[in-house]
């Protein structure tokens, strides 16, 4: 357990505090903190560990990139409110507001490569996910899954080419399928079946800010889409935003791995997810974890997560308000 001394010694430098600052806004891998912060990776990654062993912050591996979070814990919730309590001077402000819109560019530089990346493989994209693991007992998986249920009002986050649209309308009441890219939406309707076509709706958006209602959604599909986040949990509460309660969301991702290549080739920001981190994110976001399966084979595991919405945002909000 760590000190009181460990803990201010901690923050007693202008570039730990900075680090601190962009870690409350999201995980953020080693090397991304030092070209925001305008550091050598080796002068930062020493910072880091100093924040480690306070126990103000810990470290994630994955392939080659180390990624760094805040710990929540007593002595960090306090130094955190600590913080919001006191003022940053004029100076202080000027470096929180910089390091900010540093910060933003390369969260912009991430989309952009992710964006181009679809751009140019939309017309392979079936052929691309085909290689790592066989789409037929994916597909199989995700139906016995979500057990032949009516799907009600159906949310494809991500849609692609189409394929889980076209694979679950006949379900639902009704399908949205969203996705950033142009591109991808045109293939999508493109390949859409005439008898679906008045099913199904696409829609142009971002998985961190879905142009979807608030609880108004009965089942939410990603498919192959979660690796692609910069702050993976911040996704799952913005899709856990629009389901009803008793909501369903079905999650089908990779399993961790180290197949580096994947983010440079393909523009992945994950290299997988366990089990503990979208059962502990499905939580944060009111969604209890069902079931989780597990689809090993090929170079790459496949897990799918189905997860249940229980209460609404609303109705959380208003016993709270209630008490």
């Amino acid at each position: 357990m760590q000190g009181q001394l460990d803990l201010f010694r901690a923050l007693a430098d202008p570039t730990r505090l900075r680090i601190v600052h962009l870690l409350r806004e999201m995980e953020l891998a080693v090397g991304e903190i030092a070209l925001v912060v305008g550091q050598s990776q080796p002068r930062v990654s020493r910072h880091v560990r100093i924040l480690v062993e306070a126990g103000l912050a810990t470290r994630r591996k994955e392939g080659s990139w180390v990624f760094l979070t805040l710990v929540a814990g007593p002595g960090a919730d306090a130094l955190l409110g600590l913080l919001d309590a006191i003022a940053p001077s004029a100076s202080e402000r000027l470096w929180i507001e910089a390091d900010q819109a540093r910060l933003a560019a390369v969260r912009a530089e991430r989309a952009r490569a992710a964006e181009d990346y679809f751009a140019t493989h939309a017309e392979e994209w079936d052929a691309l996910r085909s290689l790592y693991v066989p789409e037929a007992h994916v597909e199989e998986a995700m139906a016995d899954m979500l057990g032949g249920q009516q799907l009600g009002r159906l949310l494809d986050i991500g849609t692609g080419t189409g394929r889980m649209a076209t694979l679950f309308a006949t379900q639902a009441s009704s399908v949205v399928a969203i996705d950033r890219s142009a591109e991808m939406l045109r293939l999508a309707r493109g390949n859409l079946p005439q008898e679906i076509a008045d099913k199904v709706r696409f829609l142009a958006g971002d998985f961190n800010e879905l142009p979807v209602d608030n609880v108004s959604a009965d089942t939410a599909i990603l498919h192959q889409v979660l690796h692609y986040a910069q702050a993976p949990e911040r996704v799952i509460a913005e899709v856990a935003r629009t389901l009803r309660d008793g909501g369903r969301l079905l999650i089908v991702d990779f399993a961790p791995h180290d197949r580096e290549e994947l983010r440079l080739r393909d523009a992945h920001t994950r290299l997988g997810f366990s089990d503990q981190q979208l059962t502990a994110w499905y939580a944060a976001a009111g969604i209890a974890m069902e079931r989780i399966e597990t689809l090993a084979g090929g170079e790459l595991t496949v897990k799918l997560w189905l997860g249940q919405r229980r209460g609404s945002p609303v109705a959380q909000l208003r016993g709270a308000k209630a008490g």
